[in-house]
């Protein structure tokens, strides 16, 4: 029985003549289970169903094929008759001339069918293969899905980092601004102490000396008591909360000195604007008020002010 060729092979499992042609070219004519890979690689070549064109000198089954036979021919052993005994051809009793046999249908059909087995095992193993590699490609595009995660989580907690400083900056910057304007009202206290109460020790020997009683006048005769003043105020203020804090201001200092003792000493939420008012009689203070003294504002010797918001 004689094998089919790769190319009647090709053919009769169904695949066109130009393909068959190429898959035989393109792998050397090295048998039926390289033409089939070689098919299944290029099966999707643009170019794949065009007719073959061999290279000038090798024409499939042409001027090659021919030039085969003739060294075949010259290797070979001839006879009287000059007939060529190819390498391959079977040789018994049966067939002198030494002649190929035709394969019937039946084998005809039975290599088909294992040529077709054949190619089902290789499809399957390509399909297998190429789950394979889309298993891979997945692995690395999660991989890489990861690593851009990482980076994109890197950058927001940078930002992150550099924002609180940026507000741990702030908030120390604004401590300090308040801490200058305490020492500023500490100063200016210290000052306006030095400057009104310079005459105060000799005021005070004089009151401590003893006067003498002075004799008892009829009912509305006499000067009229003088007028105490006073070099100091007790404020007391009412918070947002309801809740109060006090302390003594001197009279000559302004109301913004107040204000700024509230807003250091209150729980205030920070940025919060509010103004300052007196309840009895009812009085909102405003920005020019802030540089007056409490003495002007008749805020001596003691008075209540509000906390209201602005």
């Amino acid at each position: 029985m004689a094998e089919l060729t790769t190319l009647e092979s090709l053919l009769e499992m169904g695949f066109g003549r130009n393909r068959a042609e190429k898959a035989v070219a393109n792998t050397g004519n090295q048998g039926i289970e390289q033409a089939m890979d070689w098919l299944m690689e290029h099966e999707n070549d643009p170019d794949i169903d065009e007719p073959y064109v061999p290279p000038a000198g090798n024409v499939l089954g042409g001027e090659a094929d021919s030039q085969s036979s003739a060294e075949q021919l010259t290797a070979g052993d001839t006879g009287d008759t000059g007939e060529v005994i190819a390498e391959g051809d079977d040789m018994d009793g049966d067939n002198p001339e030494g002649s190929k046999q035709p394969m019937t249908e039946e084998e005809k059909r039975e290599q088909v069918k294992r040529l077709e087995e054949l190619m089902r095992m290789k499809q399957a193993e390509r399909r297998e293969r190429e789950r394979a590699e889309e298993v891979e490609r997945e692995k690395q595009r999660r991989r890489q899905g990861q690593e851009l995660q990482q980076i994109r989580q890197k950058i927001q907690d940078d930002e992150m980092k550099k924002l609180a400083d940026q507000r741990r900056k702030e908030k120390m910057e604004d401590k300090l601004a308040r801490q200058r304007v305490k020492d500023k009202i500490a100063r200016d206290r210290e000052e306006r102490a030095q400057k009104f109460g310079g005459g105060a020790p000799s005021s005070t020997a004089t009151s401590s000396q003893p006067t003498p009683p002075s004799p008892s006048s009829p009912s509305g005769q006499g000067p009229p008591p003088t007028k105490r003043e006073y070099d100091e105020s007790r404020i007391q203020v009412r918070l947002l909360d309801g809740s109060t804090i006090n302390t003594v201001f001197k009279a000559q200092e302004p109301l913004a000195a107040v204000r700024v003792y509230v807003q250091m000493n209150s729980s205030t939420p920070e940025g919060q604007d509010f103004t300052l008012l007196s309840p009895y009689p009812r009085h909102v203070y405003t920005e020019m008020d802030m540089e007056k003294p409490l003495k002007e504002l008749g805020l001596v010797p003691s008075a209540v002010l509000v906390v209201t918001k602005k």
